[in-house]
């Protein structure tokens, strides 16, 4: 009987038991009610956040970020330009990651044993969550970089200026720029990883930028290793000005091993401040005023003197068409609106020095200096080759609204397609020809605008008549006779006896 009841209290403790434990596990992750309270002894960062419902310790820890955004943070720049400013005017910001719900969950989930424990461990060591508050980045961006603009100070290389007794040198500057991405990085480490909450100070990543050249190298440019000249002689004082201009912006340049240089960046803007003035250039196969126009002849002779030093050519482009003061394929247009440019590269060990000069007789000279590491024996020459030449056989004649007896011609230009050959010869014999570009110039027929406003129904049909035969010579006539018969008319209108004179006020051109 006693083992009987024995065995009977067993079951019913056994029960019990498994009673107990099944109703311990049911309890497993129970989310804590809107209105749980966090357990005393929990931190986020250095807010204590204990007793605190979640949406009060949002409160809290907000309250406390709010505090520091008054803190001075000083940020540190090489030669003591220091910044200072406010942990708020970096953008300082924290938004809750879920640590409150994390915190506001301790001791409330888990079996019986589990939440003891986690009460027990808590009451013993508190628990600290990380206040992760962090800084607006594009903020950041715009504080460092507006503090680059006044502090990034470029490395000023070393120079060379020709004078009448030889060359001048011009040490370089050691330069400094403020590394944005680096600072950024830096300060975010610091303050988000290192800061005490109290006033800061960080340092801030500058690149220190060393000068290329040195005395010793630019001593040793001395040697001619090209030179080029050209002539206007037969230029009018608007295209000799341009010309001298655009001259003026490429004498002097020092180009180190490895550098481009762009013609079409160191000439432009085209303007009346940059010293340009209004003269002929190629426009659409007419000849038409533009500011700069001549400047091709200043980009062309440099082109000469650059290839003559054997330097490498990176971009060049032919007139639209043919000009007289080289051979075709010898020259280098440049047009802004176009985008030809004429760009090199300095291709040898040493640096190279350009030299522009202009004279009162009208020619432009350009000479490129350097060291001069070709054999003595070795000749390089270049040789234009025409391949094609197209002479049109028609005149071309526009009507424009100027007035009756207005009459401008512009010249033929023959059409070519042409190469240009680089030759050399060593000890006077040819060792090499090598085929440097190619052009094609456009052919455009005499061409003639012709004005055909007028009141007069029998001058406009005279004019017209004329324009038909498609005679330049014929409308030059024509138009000729108008314009003195318009006189005649003004004359007697205005009461006066004045002789008329045949072609009087015609403004005809021929090229």
């Amino acid at each position: 009987m006693v083992i009987i009841m024995q065995k009977g209290w067993k079951k019913i403790v056994m029960a019990a038991v498994f009673s107990a434990c099944f109703i311990g596990a049911g309890l497993n992750v129970r989310a804590a009610g809107k209105d749980s309270r966090i357990e005393t002894g929990v931190s986020i960062g250095d807010v204590d956040v204990s007793g605190m419902t979640v949406s009060e310790a949002e409160d809290r820890v907000e309250a406390f970020v709010d505090t520091l955004k008054g803190v001075p943070i000083t940020l540190r720049l090489e030669g003591g330009q220091d910044t200072v400013g406010t942990a708020g005017e970096f953008g300082i910001t924290w938004e809750n990651d879920g640590s409150l719900e994390e915190a506001a969950m301790l001791g409330k989930r888990g079996n019986i044993v589990q939440r003891y424990k986690a009460l027990a461990d808590l009451k013993k060591q508190g628990r600290s969550y990380p206040l992760n508050i962090s800084f607006q980045s594009d903020v950041l961006d715009s504080i460092l970089n507006s503090l680059s603009e006044t502090y990034n100070q470029g490395a000023v290389e070393a120079s060379l200026t020709k004078t009448e007794s030889g060359f001048q040198i011009t040490e370089g500057q050691t330069g400094r720029v403020l590394d944005v991405a680096k600072s950024k990085e830096a300060i975010l480490n610091y303050l988000q990883s290192s800061w005490d909450y109290g006033n800061a100070s960080i340092d801030l990543v500058v690149t220190v930028e060393e000068p290329r050249g040195d005395a010793e190298t630019l001593n040793k440019v001395k040697d001619v290793l090209g030179t080029a000249t050209t002539s206007y002689k037969s230029s009018g004082p608007s295209r000799v000005a341009n010309v001298r201009t655009g001259c003026s912006h490429l004498n002097g340049i020092t180009l180190y091993p490895g550098e481009q240089c762009s013609v079409l960046e160191l000439i432009t803007p085209f303007s009346v401040e940059n010293g340009y003035e209004l003269a002929g250039s190629y426009l659409n196969g007419q000849v038409v005023n533009s500011l700069g126009g001549g400047i091709c002849q200043v980009s062309t002779t440099l082109y000469n003197a650059i290839l003559r030093a054997e330097l490498q050519v990176d971009e060049r482009s032919n007139h639209s068409m043919i000009v007289n003061y080289v051979e075709p394929s010898e020259d280098a247009a440049i047009s802004e609106s176009g985008g030809k440019d004429f760009k090199f590269t300095n291709n040898k060990e040493y640096p190279i020095y350009i030299e522009g000069i202009t004279t009162p007789e009208k020619t432009i000279t350009f000479t490129v200096y350097g060291v001069e590491d070709r054999p003595t024996n070795r000749k390089v020459t270049y040789e234009s080759e025409v391949l094609e030449t197209n002479v049109p056989s028609t005149e071309k004649i526009i009507p424009t609204a100027d007035p009756v007896g207005y009459v401008n011609v512009q010249s033929v230009h023959v059409g070519y397609k042409a190469r240009l050959w680089k030759i050399v010869t060593e000890d006077g014999v040819e060792v090499s020809r090598e085929q440097v570009n190619s052009s094609h110039y456009t052919a455009v027929p005499r061409t003639a605008t012709v004005g055909t406003a007028t009141a007069d129904p029998n001058m406009a049909s005279q004019i017209q008549a004329a324009i038909a035969t498609g005679s330049i010579d014929y409308v030059k006539s024509v138009a000729g006779a108008l314009a003195a018969q318009q006189a005649a008319l003004a004359a007697q209108q205005a009461g006066l006896n004045v002789g008329v004179t045949e072609d009087a006020g015609t403004g005809a051109t021929d090229g």
